[in-house]
């Protein structure tokens, strides 16, 4: 998690929150002239797409780092004894003698 990663995140959020705010002077600028139908500015779309970026860029400078998941780095630090036991899948009742027992009538 570094500063750099913090400071490009602020940067993407004010770029997507100027972009919104663009819009909507724009949306309401063709309304008060009565042209409820057009397309935004290229200058908007591109501001929008480039906050994406910068938010995606600085999401992952700060996020943390990733852990192993693997069967090696999980036994460094348990013993074998502790992950061979596996007493919670023991089962020791079973339906044997409902099967072979006399049908009652």
């Amino acid at each position: 998690m570094t500063a750099l990663g913090r400071i490009i995140l602020l940067v993407a959020g004010l770029a997507v929150l100027h972009a919104a705010f663009s819009t909507y002077e724009h949306l309401s600028h063709l309304k008060a002239l009565g042209k409820p139908e057009g397309s935004l500015p290229q200058d908007i779309v591109l501001e929008a797409i480039i906050g994406l970026v910068l938010g995606i860029l600085g999401s992952s400078l700060n996020a943390a780092h990733l852990k192993e998941i693997t069967w090696s780095s999980e036994m460094k630090t348990r013993s074998i004894d502790e992950m061979g036991a596996r007493s919670g899948f023991a089962n020791y009742v079973n339906r044997g003698k409902n099967i072979w027992s006399r049908q009652r009538s």
